[in-house]
């Protein structure tokens, strides 16, 4: 199969689909990769890298688009992309759909096959190919808390780990999954109070058996994450439901009674977000904005700050899946493998995953049927 890997053009996103060594196993297996001059340089892979793993270097990702069978990329497809799209071509990358309805209508439109690395889902429910960057994102975001909490950037001025005499910072997260659980082991390495809140009892459980007395848990209701909120020097945002846009947890009064220079990095931002004041996506270049006295912080690439560390863990999660469909061609591959066919969100001109259909209003169509 021929696979392509074009230069991501989404601002300050310096990620790269496939690191050498991706694309060095997949000409090993028989495969042909086109790699977009210069697509690795953000992530520190130069063309000549790519060369010796066997690739081949194209000038333009018009070249990629009109001659590869599967796209590989980070990050979903920018308005200036669409005109690449082609109908019947595989396009295997990060797509939050569920927040998007206008790249859903064109990838319907341009009858891509479009296979989302976030919804890609493990039988147990674990999300393999959104685990390695919400692990980053949720390790990033109390780094990037703590710098938003200095005074010069409209925070309050708190050091989250206090100094003798002096309380700690207090954050608040919202959600324990992959996200909260990183984000809660980063504040509780930076000596910061925790507070982790959840709908799911038996997920407190675990984090309580992994922390101990290091972090405070609490059942997620309206009540708990108001009073929560209320006392946070730090709001993060970690909630996910695969697929379907993220409910507005916190509310603009909320937001209204956090204490002035409070901080909220809300990571579910990729799928709308679940704080009701963030009404925007930030970028890397202009990553923050102050709405009733709170920093907030709502950049949708935030391992794209790392991209070194993010290119090499996410090839080494999707590598299998892009070799398993290169081997298989994709009907065959969706078909044999659950979890892969899970994450099948557009395909002939039909929405296959059922979160995408419904939070945007358009009708589903299974997988299975569509795939014959």
């Amino acid at each position: 199969m021929k696979i392509g890997v074009p230069k991501e053009v989404k601002e300050n996103e310096n990620r790269v689909a496939l690191t050498p060594w991706g694309v060095k196993a997949l000409v090993e297996a028989s495969h042909q990769v086109y790699i977009e001059k210069g697509a690795g340089e953000g992530s520190g892979f130069s063309d000549q890298e790519y060369i010796k793993a066997g690739a081949v270097i194209v000038d333009t990702p018009d070249e990629i688009y009109h001659s590869c069978e599967m796209i590989v990329k980070v990050k979903e497809p920018q308005k200036s992309e669409y005109e690449f799209l082609e109908e019947g071509k595989i396009l295997f990358t990060y797509l939050h759909l569920a927040s998007n309805q206008e790249l859903t209508q064109v990838l319907l439109k341009k009858g891509v096959i479009a296979i989302a690395y976030e919804t890609v889902q493990e039988d147990d429910g674990s999300l393999p190919l959104l685990r390695p960057m919400s692990e980053i994102a949720g390790r990033l975001s109390v780094q990037i808390a703590a710098w938003l909490l200095e005074k010069h950037n409209g925070g309050r001025g708190v050091l989250l780990s206090g100094v003798p005499g002096v309380e700690r910072g207090n954050v608040v997260i919202l959600g324990g999954g992959v996200v909260g659980l990183n984000a809660a082991k980063i504040a509780i390495g930076m000596g910061a109070k925790v507070t982790v809140l959840d709908v799911d009892i038996k997920r407190l459980t675990y984090l309580d058996d992994i922390f101990g007395s290091s972090i405070q848990t609490r059942v997620s209701n309206y009540y708990t994450i108001e009073e929560s909120v209320k006392d946070a020097d730090v709001l993060i945002g970690a909630v996910l439901i695969p697929g379907y846009r993220a409910p507005k947890l916190v509310t603009e009064q909320m937001v209204k009674e956090m204490k002035n220079g409070a901080v909220i990095v809300d990571v579910a931002i990729d799928q709308g977000g679940c704080v009701e004041t963030i009404d925007r996506v930030t970028t890397h270049e202009n990553p923050y904005f102050i709405k009733h006295g709170v920093v907030h912080y709502c950049v949708a690439n935030i391992p794209g700050a790392v991209p070194r560390t993010s290119t090499i863990a996410l090839t080494n999660a999707t590598f299998r899946y892009v070799l398993e469909i290169a081997n298989k061609g994709y009907k065959r591959a969706l078909r044999e493998n659950p979890e892969l066919r899970r994450g099948l969100n557009v395909c002939d001109g039909m929405i296959t995953h059922e979160g995408v259909a419904k939070s945007l209003g358009f009708n589903y169509a299974d997988p299975l049927v569509v795939l014959q």
